[in-house]
C-alpha cells in the first residue's frame, strides 16, 4: 500500500526546489520518476481493515474517485507551492471553480462576483447558482465601493480573477478581502493569469485560490485539471465531502503528466514573462494598435496594485488593433508561428479574439461594458525566440494592410 504523501520538513524550500521534489512519494521500487497509479480501487488484508480505512480509523487510499496516491503528490505539491493548508483537485478548471463556489453554498445565500470574468465562470454565476435560490450580484471588480454595496447579510462568497480575462485588469486583492471578512463571506481567486510564482492570493488575505492546471501547471497542451487551496477547515467542513460525493475527479494520468509540468513551471513562466515583457513594449504606441494591456508596464489602468500585489507581469498581452473584427480576424490569421486557439499559458504562442470564442455567449453591451471590443486579441506568449515572434507580430500588422 502507498502511503499518503509526506510533507515537507518545517524549513521551508523556495519555489523552483519545491516544483521539483516537493510531495514526493515512492513505491517499495524506488523509482526516480513520480509512479503512476492506474487503478480504480484498492485491496485491504483484511475486512476489518477495510472498515477502518472507511471509518478514517486507519490511513489509506479507498477509491481513486477521491484519492489516490499520483494525484495526493500532486495536491500536495501544489499546496507546497502555494502555502495553503489544504488542497485538492479537479478534474478540469471549471470543475475547480464550480466546486469551489458552490461547494458552501446553500438557499438564500448571496454571491458578489466581479463582472469580468472568463465566460464560463460568468455562465456559473449569473445563470447556475440561481437555479438553486442563490442570488448573485456583479459588480466592477476594480471599484471597491461597488463591492461594498454589493454585500447584504446574507453575503457568503465574494469572486473574481485577478489579472481578468481577457482586458487583464487588475483587482486590488487585499482590498477585497477584507470587505469580504468585514462581512464574514469568503474571498475565492481565480489565479490563473498570474500563476502561482506571480502572485500569492492568499497572502493578500484570499481565502480561496483556484487554478485550471490545463494552462501554465499543465503548460504544453497535453490535458485538463484543477486545483482548489484553500485552509483545513474549510477543504474539511465544505470541499473533500462535495467533490467526493459528486466525483469531478482528477484522473491519475492526468495528475502525473500535471507533475511533471509543474518540474519546468518556473523556467516555463520566467522565460515567457520576460518575452511578453519585450512583445508588448514592442507594440505599444503602433500606428495599428489602438490599445495595449499588459500588467508589466507603467502604463496599465492598475499599475500601483501590480505592483504592490504581483512579482511580475504574466506572459499574457490584451490589445485592440484597428479595423474592428476584420482587422482582428487579418492580423490573426497573418501570423505564421503565433497559432489562434482558446488556450494560454502553452509552451507554444497562442492569439485568441475574445469576444468570437471564450466570452461569446456575453452580450454586445456586456463586452463592450468589460472592454471586450471586435478589435481585441488576446495573446499568450509561449517559449518560442522572442525575435522570431516579433517578426511575425510584425506579419500579423502588415496584413492590416
Amino acid at each position: 500500500m502507498a502511503k499518503k504523501a509526506k510533507k515537507s520538513s518545517p524549513k521551508r524550500l523556495r519555489p523552483a526546489t519545491e516544483l521539483v521534489h516537493g510531495g514526493t512519494l515512492r513505491s517499495q521500487f524506488g523509482e526516480t520518476s513520480e509512479a503512476l497509479f492506474m487503478t480504480q480501487g484498492f485491496v485491504y488484508a483484511s475486512a476489518e481493515a477495510a472498515a477502518a480505512r472507511f471509518s478514517g480509523e486507519e490511513p489509506g487510499y479507498i477509491y481513486s474517485r477521491f484519492s489516490n496516491p499520483t494525484v495526493a503528490m500532486f495536491e500536495e505539491r501544489m499546496r507546497l507551492l502555494e502555502g495553503a493548508g489544504a488542497v485538492r483537485s479537479a478534474a478540469t478548471g471549471m470543475a475547480a471553480v464550480t466546486a469551489a463556489i458552490l461547494c458552501s453554498l446553500k438557499t438564500g445565500d448571496h454571491v458578489v462576483a466581479a463582472k469580468a470574468l472568463f465566460g464560463s465562470c460568468r455562465y456559473i454565476v449569473e445563470d447556475l447558482v440561481p437555479r438553486y435560490g442563490i442570488t448573485s450580484t456583479l459588480v466592477d471588480g476594480t471599484d471597491l465601493d461597488q463591492w461594498r454595496n454589493a454585500m447584504t447579510k446574507n453575503t457568503k462568497i465574494l469572486f473574481l480573477e485577478s489579472p481578468t480575462n481577457p482586458t487583464l485588469e487588475v483587482v486590488d486583492i487585499a482590498a477585497v478581502a477584507e470587505i469580504a471578512h468585514k462581512a464574514g463571506a469568503r474571498l475565492i481567486v481565480d489565479n490563473v493569469f498570474a500563476t502561482p510564482l506571480q502572485q500569492k492570493p492568499l497572502q493578500l488575505g484570499a481565502d480561496v485560490v483556484v487554478y485550471s492546471a490545463t494552462k501554465h501547471i499543465d503548460g504544453q497542451g497535453r490535458c485538463l485539471g484543477g486545483v482548489i487551496l484553500s485552509d483545513e477547515k474549510f477543504v474539511t467542513d465544505h470541499l473533500h465531502n462535495y467533490l467526493r460525493q459528486t466525483g469531478p475527479s482528477l484522473s491519475p494520468f492526468n495528475a502525473w503528466v500535471l507533475l511533471k509540468g509543474l518540474e519546468t513551471l518556473a523556467v516555463r513562466v520566467e522565460r515567457q514573462t520576460a518575452s511578453a515583457a519585450k512583445l508588448a513594449d514592442y507594440l505599444a504606441g503602433h500606428k495599428k494598435i489602438k490599445r495595449l494591456v499588459y500588467p508589466g508596464r507603467a502604463d496599465h489602468p492598475q499599475a500601483d496594485i501590480v505592483k504592490k500585489q504581483m512579482s511580475a507581469g504574466s506572459n499574457l498581452i490584451a490589445f485592440e488593433v484597428k479595423g474592428n473584427r476584420a482587422g482582428a480576424f487579418k492580423m490573426a490569421n497573418g501570423f505564421e508561428i503565433i497559432k489562434i486557439s482558446n488556450n494560454l499559458g502553452d509552451a507554444k504562442s497562442l492569439v485568441t479574439h475574445p469576444s468570437t470564442t471564450t466570452h461569446q455567449r456575453l452580450s454586445e453591451e456586456a463586452r463592450r461594458e468589460l472592454g471586450i471590443t471586435q478589435g481585441l486579441l488576446r495573446l499568450s506568449v509561449g517559449l518560442e525566440d522572442v525575435e522570431d515572434l516579433a517578426d511575425d507580430l510584425d506579419r500579423g500588422l502588415a496584413a492590416l494592410g
